[in-house]
């Protein structure tokens, strides 16, 4: 696949959407699965042979020369964010399949090369991150996804029996240690640290995990117009509080990388002469430093329980998800390096913010990730861009890197 066909494909799947906003194409969906069509359909073209595994990841494997040789893997996910980029996933699985079909073209290698495509990475659905990964890797939380639903009230169980898949066989999903020698995953970078220092790529060395809380506020519900301001209990006020409090103390950690960010707001009964009675937030605390993450939410629950106190709206916070930052393997960042000094690629050693499949693999099998710059750092937007000139340098370095893995 050269540049053209690279860029075709993205504009093709852009388009398996709901909306006119961006690319909205949540995990599941009737979209999801025509883009997921489409990938295998391109994967048969370039002469992988394909399977769908238990939990709905989308793999392409191409034969090496040794039949008991475990594969190198590479790969990222289709599915988006509500109104997102076309870029976010999607590069690393058509970038993936270019560098395999590179290498199918010059031969057999020893080691069998895999692309896949995750299902469910994004959290936009079914408030789970990188949910085809964990499945592949056994680090799934079966008991929560159980329990899952999305905003619609379709659970988990649901969506995937809809698409011919048993929720009760995700254990079956599970691949062992001696079946994959390496995961590569090719993204983009979804800030501007590269973009402002002039590099072409990012040689992650450890990818930041999130912990997300559920804060319920309870006020008093109370019409808007006949409540005096000193006998209130607004929800929403003291909501406002806890905000400004995620921003403040997030700030004083920022240079040990961890951020904060409250992205759910849902005000109850939300009408305008009502005075907010009860108030649900989604909060999302993140780093690659453990022990500042613990310290961030420890800090934010004391403030909260301070302002609960005294505006009388009781709290409630729920950890809905808990994971642990994670190192990439350094052998395989030393081989990215070496690639990139080969090929005369301005490279940087770098932290990745966001989270990604490539953080499960680590847990069982070396993985390591390679980004590319966007333009101003746009993600999860419809503005996000990617030149076509950096696209072809990030599978320039992922072809080559597979290439040494699996020869």
């Amino acid at each position: 696949m050269e540049i053209k066909s690279i860029l075709a494909a993205i504009d093709d799947l852009a388009h398996f959407s709901q909306g006119d906003r961006g690319v909205t194409r949540l995990a599941f969906s009737d979209e999801d699965q025509a883009a997921r069509q489409y990938i295998e359909r391109l994967m048969g073209e370039a002469g992988l042979t394909v399977r769908t595994d238990p939990f709905g990841n989308l793999i392409g494997r191409l034969e090496g020369t040794d039949p008991k040789a475990p594969a190198v893997v590479t790969g990222s996910h289709l599915d988006t964010v509500p109104e997102g980029g076309k870029y976010d996933g999607v590069l690393g699985v058509i970038g993936g399949l270019a560098a395999v079909k590179r290498l199918s073209h010059e031969g057999p290698l020893t080691h069998p090369l895999e692309v896949v495509a995750f299902a469910a990475e994004e959290s936009s659905r079914f408030s789970h991150a990188t949910m085809g990964s964990k499945a592949m890797t056994g680090t799934a939380n079966l008991i929560a996804w159980a329990k899952a639903r999305d905003e619609q009230g379709i659970s988990l169980a649901e969506a995937l029996a809809r698409r011919g898949i048993d929720l009760g066989r995700v254990k079956e999903a599970v691949r062992s240690r001696d079946e994959i020698k390496a995961f590569l995953e090719l993204h983009i970078e979804q800030g501007p640290v590269l973009e402002r220092t002039g590099n072409k790529i990012g040689i992650v060395e450890a990818i930041a995990a999130p912990t997300r809380l559920k804060i319920i506020v309870e006020g008093t519900a109370g019409h808007s117009g006949a409540t005096p301001m000193e006998a209130r209990q607004d929800a929403l006020v003291s909501a406002a509080m806890i905000i400004l409090a995620v921003q403040e103390i997030a700030l004083e950690r920022h240079h040990q990388g961890t951020v904060g960010t409250v992205g759910v707001l849902r005000v109850h009964p939300n009408a305008m002469n009502v005075i907010p009675g009860r108030v649900e937030m989604g909060v999302d605390i993140r780093g690659v430093n453990h022990e500042s993450i613990i310290e961030t939410i420890q800090d934010l629950k004391d403030e909260v329980s301070s302002i609960a106190d005294s505006q009388e709206t009781p709290v409630a916070i729920e950890v809905t998800a808990s994971e642990t930052p994670v190192a990439l393997d350094e052998e395989l960042i030393e081989i990215c390096e070496a690639v990139c000094r080969e090929l005369d690629v301005p490279y940087k050693f770098m932290n990745s913010g966001a989270g990604h499949d490539a953080m499960n693999m680590a847990a069982v099998v070396p993985s390591a990730m390679i980004l590319i710059p966007c333009r101003d750092g746009l993600s999860h937007n419809p503005e996000e861009y990617v030149d076509a000139a950096d696209i072809m340098q990030g599978i320039d370095v992922l072809t080559e890197v597979l290439r040494r893995l699996a020869q």
